[in-house]
């Protein structure tokens, strides 16, 4: 394939932000910072490992995903409590944020709602950063691990990947079939993953995780949450995926609630302003 002789220059042109952040609404840091001196633990859900389990989260609660025993990366599903048809969109979060994040940075829903489900108040893997392969935690690039794509690529019929995983738990705690569960199951946060893209190829890769036990990530949840975390069957995701073989270990989620005063005084962000008329 012949270049044209304005290669260089049609290379070299400055990349433009597509969604420039500077006028989206600030998370109240110093507020969340305060409700987290007098929050105590109210709940706790331990997922095991290649399984996924289900927990609600009242808004003004604070839910943290902790490493308990070894190093394990978690696929995380979140939906508003009272109507799964909002759930979290992983594509617009990473629009807005960047393919991983962190502390001060929020989970948002899905149209027509696009509001803050969660924002992520303390994260103990912080002082990652990205690594020199251009790695980083805590993607919204990945979608999940699912039967779909190892059928596809492998064949058989692979049963714990995160996608039945979180499936099967939504199907459980709402009382349903998997078939009517399975379309309200999307796309994760990848939680103590560590992801990129290869500058050659630009693939999707994993690395061994950093995380360790004792590590957590905490959100506050802005409006009633329900969500599912699945112990993702590749452990650390050092080698692979969709694995009876990776060293898996479970996580715990535990939920916390803030004084009555700092509750009382808390409010649920209102669904996007948008008016649905679409120029009609």
């Amino acid at each position: 394939m012949n270049e044209p002789k304005d290669a260089a220059a049609r290379r070299a042109v400055k990349p433009v932000i597509c969604y420039p952040v500077d006028t989206l609404p600030v998370p109240d840091m110093a507020a969340y910072h305060a409700a987290r001196d007098t929050m105590t633990k109210v709940d706790e859900v331990l997922v095991p490992p290649r399984e996924a389990g289900c927990f609600t989260v009242p808004a003004g609660h604070f839910f943290r995903i902790v490493s308990v025993e070894g190093p394990q990366v978690g696929d995380l599903n979140l939906w508003a409590r009272d109507n799964i048809n909002e759930r979290f969109y992983s594509g617009k979060t990473r629009a807005l944020h960047g393919t991983h994040i962190t502390t001060g940075q929020r989970m948002w829903t899905s149209f027509p709602y696009l509001r803050p489900m969660a924002t992520i108040t303390h994260d103990t893997l912080g002082w990652y950063g990205k690594d020199s392969f251009g790695g980083s935690v805590h993607d919204v690039i990945g979608t999940r691990c699912d039967p779909y794509t190892h059928n596809l690529l492998a064949g058989g019929q692979y049963h714990h990947c995160c996608h039945s995983n979180l499936t099967r738990a939504l199907a459980n705690h709402l009382g349903v079939s998997v078939a009517e569960a399975e379309p309200h199951v999307h796309d994760v946060l990848n939680v103590f993953m560590c992801t990129g893209f290869t500058r050659d190829t630009g693939q999707y890769f994993m690395k061994a995780s950093p995380v360790r036990p004792g590590d957590y990530l905490e959100f506050y949840a802005e409006i009633d949450l329900l969500g599912a975390l699945s112990a993702c069957p590749g452990g650390d995701c050092s080698a692979e995926h969709s694995s009876d073989a990776a060293a898996c270990y479970p996580l715990l989620v535990e939920i916390f609630a803030p004084d009555a005063d700092y509750l009382g005084a808390a409010s649920q962000p209102a669904p996007n302003g948008y008016d649905r008329s679409h120029g009609t």
